[in-house]
């Protein structure tokens, strides 16, 4: 347990280089060797803190990457998340304030608005790129590649979510279309991705749900979402390598969907007022392996020595429990979640190494 003297705002020491099979060894629901942390996204102040710089012998698109890979490598990961560039779902814009609306910037209302709708080739993706960032990283790290959003997001983001309620039931076959156009395109992307031996897996980074529900019914995501998350996860599986879905909300009513249908290697993302991560583990970490999960209120509200001590608290549980965790928080670090509190999570980690 630490205390008072202990100086929460100095960087954690980070020993010996990344090596991506300790998150492999989780997502096989096994210990790994040493404690491991596990991350969807970090911010942009805690690279600058990691005195992470552009690099001038790379264009500013491709630096920006760099600057991710390494500001992951110098917190102590053993891979980088990145989604590869110039690949996304256009839409209209939206008002980025405190929060945002799941129905602006809709563009796709009807039929014809559908047939106009310019859908991203997969096939045109910068993969090579792929080869440059292997040539920057240690040779044991890897990456771990993101959509651009995920299934759900993407159509949500094009029809907006209450015109999508209506279209399931106005329009059951253009809302089929539209989850076909979104998810065909997401599915050769990540087939692209996992030929690479850069990349280590993948995150299906898709929000299901709100705090007491998905956000369609569990039959319709069954119906609309799921089968697109099968073919992610078998494009991964078929490269050998692991998947792991990102989903905010209450995911309870199909989790075993996620698992025994989709099959998920791992589940990132969770709140103490949905699910603590503490009883997401004692129920199914022997059936997917539990990723990150300390909830960011309780990251951005409590003390250091608290977060340390549920952190510590939640590797030994783990270690008691067989493996099959990773340490982290339940979503990723944006930037007003506290340096000192971040390395105090990840303190817990890396003094073990």
């Amino acid at each position: 347990m630490k205390t008072d003297q202990t100086d929460w705002g100095q960087l954690p020491v980070v020993r010996g280089e990344p090596d991506f099979k300790h998150v492999l060894a989780v997502l096989r629901r096994e210990k790994p060797e040493r404690p491991t942390l596990f991350e969807l996204f970090l911010n942009g102040r805690l690279h600058r803190n990691f005195n992470v710089t552009s690099d001038p012998t790379w264009p500013p698109d491709i630096s920006y990457y760099l600057n991710i890979i390494h500001g992951f490598r110098k917190a102590g990961y053993d891979y980088a998340t990145l989604n590869l560039p110039n690949f996304g779902f256009y839409a209209g814009d939206v008002h980025k304030q405190a929060t945002v609306s799941l129905n602006e910037g809709a563009v796709i209302t009807d039929r014809a608005s559908f047939e106009a709708y310019r859908w991203p080739d997969a096939d045109k993706v910068d993969y090579p790129v792929l080869d440059r960032f292997m040539a920057a990283m240690p040779p044991r790290m890897k990456l771990m590649i993101c959509g651009p959003s995920g299934v759900l997001e993407n159509v949500i983001r094009l029809v907006g979510f209450e015109s999508l309620c209506y279209m399931i039931l106005d329009d059951e076959q253009l809302a089929f279309d539209v989850f076909e156009g979104v998810g065909s395109a997401l599915v050769k992307y990540y087939r692209h991705c996992v030929k690479h031996p850069v990349v280590g897996g993948i995150f299906g980074n898709d929000d299901w749900g709100f705090k007491s529900q998905t956000m369609l019914s569990p039959d319709d995501m069954r119906r609309f979402v799921f089968p697109w998350h099968k073919q992610i996860v078998e494009a991964a599986h078929a490269a050998g390598k692991p998947a792991v879905l990102h989903s905010c909300g209450c995911l309870m009513p199909v989790m075993d969907d996620v698992i025994d249908d989709l099959r998920y290697d791992g589940k990132h993302s969770y709140e103490d007022t949905i699910m603590p991560v503490e009883t997401a583990y004692d129920r199914y970490h022997s059936r997917i392996a539990i990723m990150g999960g300390l909830d960011v209120d309780f990251i951005c509200r409590s003390t250091p020595e608290a977060i340390y001590n549920r952190a510590a608290a939640m590797l030994k549980r783990a270690e008691e429990g067989g493996g099959s965790y990773a340490l982290g928080t339940g979503n990723s670090v944006p930037e007003y979640v506290p340096d000192a509190n971040y390395y105090a999570m990840t303190r817990a980690a890396l003094e073990q190494r």
